[in-house]
């Protein structure tokens, strides 16, 4: 363990054996870091009143503010937790919180992440894995953000949106309902405008799965159809596959509290 003598490290601090805490950093409250993390400089980490458990290999920037209370008003000093899977960059003042009684609880950043500078991420969000935020993003409470997602910068999120798997929200956007898998969202508000074909073409999905989604697409947003006519001539026409499967299952989600972006 390397800690730099200018850093606090609270009573009940739990640091793997090889994790590295740089100058002026303050650790506190129950928190749990695990190997081979790092905390560079002028990092806050924990509070007195949460629990925050941190996986391997996360690096976070000068100027990180991570596991602080939420800022919601019904907020009454309750324990709650921010956990943190596995190899996360978390970048220049950055800002998390945890959870809430009325959201479960648990704020959630799971593996593989980047959350790029400025972001701040609410309580009770979920993020799912290898998901990319670029800076000055804003979300709000109660945000689900499925795996492989990637998003612009200076984006704004309204509480309890989520953002399907593979999706990709252009820069400057401001969301204010669901974004299904596999499509390109942009806008004030942020509508769906297209599949996104580059993002599945390089995670490797075959030619035919991504062109049946552009298919499907084009019928729901362009097709001055219900969304009952939509997946009924999506049925028809676009070749059965799980990508298609999914998209049409999170458009039939009867979860949703936000609405669809069309």
């Amino acid at each position: 363990m390397k800690v730099h003598p200018t850093s606090i490290i609270g009573p009940k601090v739990e640091l793997a054996s090889d994790v590295e805490v740089g100058p002026f950093c303050i650790i506190q409250g129950d928190v749990t870091i695990g190997a081979g993390s790092k905390l560079m400089s002028h990092v806050v980490l924990g509070d007195e009143r949460t629990k925050v458990v941190v996986g391997k290999n996360n690096v976070f920037y000068p100027g990180s503010v991570v596991g602080g209370p939420p800022q919601d008003l019904s907020y009454k000093n309750e324990k709650h937790e921010l956990i943190i899977g596995d190899n996360n960059t978390i970048r220049e003042f950055v800002t998390i919180n945890v959870g809430t009684t009325k959201g479960g609880g648990i704020t959630r950043i799971a593996s593989n992440c980047l959350l790029m500078a400025y972001v701040h991420i609410a309580h009770d969000c979920q993020i799912g894995s290898h998901v990319v935020i670029a800076n000055s993003c804003q979300f709000a409470g109660h945000v689900h953000v499925e795996d492989h997602v990637k998003i612009g910068g200076v984006c704004q999120f309204n509480q309890f949106v989520v953002l399907g798997k593979y999706s990709y929200v252009a820069g400057d956007s401001a969301v204010n309902k669901d974004i299904p898998p596999f499509t390109i969202a942009q806008g004030k508000y942020a509508v769906i405008r297209t599949a996104n074909e580059i993002g599945m073409d390089r995670s490797g999905f075959d030619k035919a799965q991504v062109a049946s989604l552009r298919k499907a697409v084009r019928i729901l947003t362009k097709g001055k159809l219900t969304l009952d006519g939509a997946l009924a001539r999506i049925a028809e026409e676009c070749e059965p596959g799980p990508c298609l499967n999914d998209f049409v299952a999170f458009i039939k989600s009867e979860d949703r509290k936000r609405g669809l972006a069309i």
